[in-house]
């Protein structure tokens, strides 16, 4: 449960890593094994029993409208697509912030660390460029220091990324120009750079709390329509 303050009971948490974890392990098996008819019939009605009994359970407040952006206290470090310890979706990236007056405007750093199982293959026996880049896009958006849309990211691959080693990240705010900021971030195996990205993030005119990125979301929207 959570209380309304958003702190998520410590016991609930746990439970929901566990249950997320195995079911990671489903979706990296799933792209893995070959199954014959039969099997797979199986498999699909114990499925279908779990999923009817999720969809009988009560949603999270704010579940669909606000979870991505992470807007509600705990959400993006459970919920993310990329870094939620509880989005089944997510490898997940571990991600924290280190205080260093030399790094940026910010005077601190984003660092974290991901590795990629099967479900995330692209190339044989490596990762797919798309989830690195998404990667990428949370780990900057994380060390740009308060909510911004991204505006651009751009990514240089200098090697391939294989599965299941662990990729040590790091983030900083290279430049600010009001409400545009400059995030600089590397991914690193065995002490060699392997992915550099830079991307622009910008902040919502309306404000940077979870109204003012509801407000600039509805705008852009409103405007988009016409």
């Amino acid at each position: 449960m959570t209380d309304p303050s958003g702190t998520v009971d410590p016991a609930v948490a746990a439970a929901e890593l566990a249950l997320a974890n195995e079911l990671r392990r489903i979706v990296n098996r799933m792209v893995l094994v070959r199954p014959n008819v039969e099997e797979l019939a199986a498999a699909t009605e114990q499925a279908r029993a779990f999923a009817d009994h999720l969809d009988q359970l009560p949603a999270r407040p704010g579940s669909v409208e606000t979870s991505e952006a992470g807007l509600r206290p705990g959400d993006h470090l459970r919920h993310s697509p990329w870094s939620g310890t509880s989005n089944v979706l997510a490898p997940p990236v571990e991600l924290w912030t280190v205080e260093d007056p030399q790094d940026g405007p910010d005077g601190r750093r984003t660092e974290g660390r991901v590795s990629f199982d099967a479900a995330y293959e692209g190339p044989p026996g490596h990762a797919h460029g798309g989830c690195i880049a998404g990667v990428f896009d949370e780990l900057l958006g994380r060390s740009q220091g308060s909510a911004g849309f991204t505006g651009t990211l751009s990514l240089t691959y200098h090697r391939p990324t294989p599965l299941r080693r662990e990729l040590a990240l790091r983030a900083w705010v290279h430049r600010v120009d009001g409400r545009k900021r400059w995030v600089k971030g590397t991914a690193v195996l065995d002490g060699v750079i392997i992915v550099e990205a830079e991307g622009l993030f910008v902040a919502p005119r309306e404000g940077a709390d979870q109204e003012g990125i509801i407000a600039s979301l509805n705008r852009v929207s409103s405007s988009s329509n016409r």
